[in-house]
C-alpha cells in the first residue's frame, strides 16, 4: 500500500509538472503583452521587479517571516528568495536576478531547472548590494515596482510603483490565465486535504490548538506557510471574524467548528472556510441552510453580472433564512429594508482570488484604475466589479451571532424586530462562514472546492 501511494505520487506529480509546462509558454507571452501595452502607454521602457528583502524585527537580528512581491511571483514560482530582480521590457526575454550568497549560516536556495528556467536569462547575484553592477545603468526610464523605497532611490530609481503602470498591471490580474489557473486547483487540492484532517480533528473533541496541527501535517506546513493567518474557532470563538487564539485548552462540550485556512501552490492562494456543528441539533439545519444559499450564489456569478448585485441578492436571501429560523419578528423584506440584516450578516460575499488572497483590481472599472465604490450600506464589500469570464472569486457568505453587534441593535429602535430568546439559543454556537473558490468561464463555473469533494 505505501508503495502504491509513493508511485500514485510520483505520477500525480509528473502530470501537474506537464500541466504547468503545458500552460506557462501562454503565461509567460500574455504578461509580456500587458507589459509591452503599459510601458508603451505611459512612455516607460521598462520595469524591474524586486522579490523584496528580509526585515528584522525591531532591535533584534530575527528577521519577520518573508513575504514575496506579488507582481514578482506572478511571473515565476519563486516565493522564497529574497533580493531577486525581474528586468522587463515586454519583447526581449525577461532577465532573473537570482540571489545566491555563499552563506554558512543559512540554508542557501539552489538553481535549479524547471520548466521555467528557459523562458529567463538568468544572472546570478552573490552579495545583494551588487546589484547595481546587473541592473540597467541609466535608470531614468526603468520603473521599479517593490516595498523597498529606499533601496530604489539609492539605486537612483526615479519612477517608484507609478500608479498609472500598477492600475494598469492590476486591473488585468484579475483574469487569470490557464497556467494561473493550474495552480489555483492545485492549491485547492492541498487546502482540501488539510480541511478534511481538520474535520476529523473537530469530530475526535480536539483542542483549536491540535486542530490547526492537524490541518498543517496534513499537508506538511509550518504556520509561516499558510497564505495568511488560518481561522481556527470552536463554539463561541466562531463569532470573531479574524479569530487567531488558538486555544490549547478543551472546552467543556464541543458545540460548533469554524475553519478558515487555505493553501499555497506556486504563490497562489486557496481560501477556504467550513462550519460543523457536532450534533445533529438546529445549529446543523442552519448549517445546511447557509450552505444552500452559498451555492445559490455560485450560481450567480455569471459573466455580465455586477458583484454588488450578487452581494445584495445573497444579503435579501439571509434575510429569509433569519425569517425562516424565527430569529426575526417581521417579514424579510423589512430586515433588508431596516438594515438589521447587517447585524447577521456584516462583511461582503466575498473578493478575487489568486497571487493574493484579497486580490487586487476589485474595485477597478477599467485598467486606468477607475473607481467604484461599494454602496454606502455595504461598506465591507471588497470588489464592486463587473464579473467576467476568466476571473476567479470567494464566495463565503455569513451568519452570526457576535455579542458587541447585537447589543448595539437591541439597544436600538429596532430591537422589537429581533425574536432575542431564538438569538440567544445560538450565541454558543458563534457563527457560520461556508466559502468555497470559483474560476467563472464563459459558459460555467468551475468550483474547485466541491470539484475535490470538500461538501
Amino acid at each position: 500500500m505505501l508503495l502504491y501511494r509513493k508511485n500514485y505520487g510520483r505520477v500525480f506529480m509528473s502530470i501537474l509538472t506537464n500541466q504547468l509546462k503545458d500552460e506557462y509558454s501562454a503565461h509567460i507571452d500574455c504578461l509580456q503583452q500587458r507589459t509591452k501595452q503599459a510601458l508603451s502607454r505611459e512612455k516607460i521602457e521598462g520595469v524591474v521587479i524586486h522579490s523584496g528583502q528580509e526585515i528584522k524585527a525591531f532591535l533584534d537580528d530575527n528577521t519577520y517571516p518573508f513575504r514575496v512581491n506579488p507582481h514578482f511571483k506572478h511571473w515565476l514560482p519563486l516565493i522564497d528568495v529574497p533580493n531577486c530582480w525581474l528586468i522587463v521590457n515586454g519583447e526581449d526575454k525577461p532577465t532573473l536576478i537570482y540571489y545566491q550568497p555563499v552563506d554558512f549560516w543559512h540554508k542557501v536556495l539552489p538553481l535549479t531547472e524547471s520548466y521555467w528556467s528557459d523562458f529567463f536569462n538568468i544572472k546570478v547575484l552573490t552579495q545583494a548590494s551588487d546589484v547595481d553592477k546587473l541592473l540597467p545603468y541609466d535608470k531614468k526610464d526603468f520603473a521599479y515596482i517593490g516595498s523597498h523605497i529606499e533601496v530604489a532611490k539609492a539605486l537612483g530609481f526615479e519612477e517608484i510603483n507609478p500608479e498609472p503602470l500598477l492600475n494598469y498591471f492590476h486591473y488585468h490580474r484579475a483574469y487569470k490565465t490557464a497556467y494561473e489557473q493550474v495552480c489555483l486547483r492545485q492549491s485547492n487540492t492541498l487546502a482540501v486535504k488539510a480541511h478534511k484532517a481538520a474535520e476529523v480533528a473537530f469530530l475526535n473533541g480536539d483542542t483549536e490548538y491540535n486542530i490547526q496541527n492537524a490541518y498543517l501535517r496534513a499537508i506538511g506546513y509550518t504556520t509561516d506557510e499558510t497564505p495568511y493567518g488560518n481561522i481556527v474557532a470552536l463554539n463561541k470563538n466562531c463569532s470573531v471574524l479574524h479569530y487567531m487564539v488558538l486555544d490549547k485548552e478543551k472546552p467543556k462540550t464541543h458545540k460548533s467548528f469554524l475553519i478558515d485556512a487555505g493553501a499555497n501552490f506556486n504563490g497562489y492562494a486557496a481560501d477556504i472556510t467550513r462550519t460543523y456543528s457536532f450534533k445533529q441539533d438546529k445549529f446543523s439545519d442552519l448549517i445546511t441552510r447557509m450552505n444552500q444559499l452559498m451555492l445559490n450564489a455560485v450560481n450567480g456569478l455569471k459573466p455580465g453580472v455586477s458583484y454588488v448585485d450578487l452581494h445584495i441578492a445573497t444579503y435579501k436571501e439571509i434575510a429569509q433564512v433569519l425569517a425562516e429560523f424565527d430569529f426575526i419578528n417581521v417579514s424579510a423584506d423589512t430586515a433588508v429594508d431596516s438594515g438589521i440584516v447587517s447585524t447577521f450578516f456584516p462583511h461582503g460575499l466575498g473578493h478575487h482570488l489568486g497571487l493574493q488572497v484579497h486580490d487586487m483590481g476589485g474595485f477597478m472599472a477599467d485598467e486606468r484604475g477607475t473607481h467604484i465604490n461599494a454602496p454606502d450600506n455595504h461598506p465591507f464589500l471588497r470588489t464592486s466589479r463587473i464579473i467576467e469570464a476568466g476571473q476567479v472569486f470567494t464566495i463565503e457568505p455569513g451568519l452570526y451571532f457576535i455579542d458587541s453587534l447585537l447589543q448595539e441593535l437591541k439597544e436600538s429602535a429596532k430591537s422589537d424586530q429581533v425574536n432575542w430568546s431564538k438569538v440567544d439559543e445560538m450565541r454558543g454556537f458563534g457563527g457560520i462562514r461556508i466559502e468555497d473558490n470559483i474560476i467563472v468561464h464563459q459558459s460555467h463555473n468551475e468550483n474547485m472546492t466541491r470539484d475535490l469533494g470538500l461538501n
